[in-house]
C-alpha cells in the first residue's frame, strides 16, 4: 500500500474485518512515521479513538474517493529502538459517508479486537456493542429500540449464538439487567425459549421446539 492515502485500496469491509493483522514493523509501508499523523480535528465526525501522547500515531484514509478520509486508525509505539513496532489499538469508520463516524473497534495492547461500537441505522447513536474474547465474539448488546437503553443480549461460544437474553418490558437499568425473554441455540437453531410473564426474575413459560425433540 503506498503512502497516499488516496492509493488505499482495501474496500471498507476489508478494514472493519475481524482479521488480526494488527502489529506492524515500524518502517513498514502502511504505518510508516511519514504517514501517520495527528488526529485530525474534526469535533463534528464523532470519532472515538483517543490518541493522547507521543507514543500514539494516527493515519486516516480515503476508502471512497471523494478526497475525505472515511477510515481512521491509531497505532501504539510497543517497544523501543530497532525492536518498536507499530500496534493497531482502535480503528472506526464512516460508512454511509455523512462525514460522521459510524463504528468504532478498540483492541488491546497486544492488538487484539476487544470491543466494537456501532451506529446499525445511521441516526448518529451507537445502538451495538459487541465484547470479544481471543480475538472472537463473546457478547453482543443492542439498543433495538432506539430509547438509549440495552435491551437484548446474545451470548456466543466458539464463535456461534448459543443464548439470547432480551428485556421486553424495558425493566432494566444501567446498573442493573433485568431480562424476561431466554432464547437457547443450537447449531444456529432455536431450540427453547423461555418467558416472565410477571416480572419476578424467573420463566413462567417455555417454549420448545418439538419437532426437534422428536427426530
Amino acid at each position: 500500500m503506498r503512502p497516499l492515502l488516496r492509493s488505499v485500496c482495501c474496500s471498507l469491509v476489508c478494514l472493519l474485518s475481524l482479521a488480526g493483522v494488527s502489529g506492524c514493523k515500524r518502517g513498514g509501508t502502511e504505518t510508516t512515521p511519514q504517514q501517520a499523523t495527528r488526529l485530525t480535528d474534526r469535533p463534528d465526525d464523532q470519532g472515538r479513538c483517543q490518541a493522547d501522547g507521543p507514543q500514539y500515531e494516527v493515519s486516516e484514509y480515503d476508502t471512497s474517493g471523494d478526497d475525505i478520509p472515511d477510515v481512521r486508525k491509531v497505532f501504539l509505539t510497543v517497544g523501543s529502538g530497532r525492536l518498536s513496532r507499530l500496534v493497531l489499538v482502535c480503528r472506526e469508520a464512516d460508512l454511509n459517508g455523512d462525514g460522521v463516524k459510524d463504528v468504532v473497534r478498540f483492541y488491546t495492547d497486544e492488538g487484539r479486537p476487544r470491543s466494537e461500537e456501532s451506529d446499525r441505522d445511521f441516526d448518529g447513536r451507537m445502538d451495538q456493542v459487541t465484547y470479544f474474547e481471543h480475538g472472537r465474539v463473546a457478547r453482543l448488546e443492542q439498543d433495538t429500540n432506539g430509547d438509549g437503553r440495552v435491551d437484548t443480549k446474545i451470548f456466543y461460544e466458539g464463535g456461534e449464538a448459543v443464548r439470547t437474553e432480551r428485556d421486553l418490558a424495558g425493566r432494566s437499568t444501567a446498573e442493573t439487567w433485568q431480562p424476561d425473554r431466554w432464547e437457547y441455540f443450537e447449531d444456529g437453531r432455536l431450540i427453547r425459549m423461555g418467558t416472565d410473564l410477571d416480572g419476578d426474575g424467573r420463566v413462567d413459560v417455555w417454549d420448545r421446539d418439538d419437532g426437534r425433540r422428536g427426530a
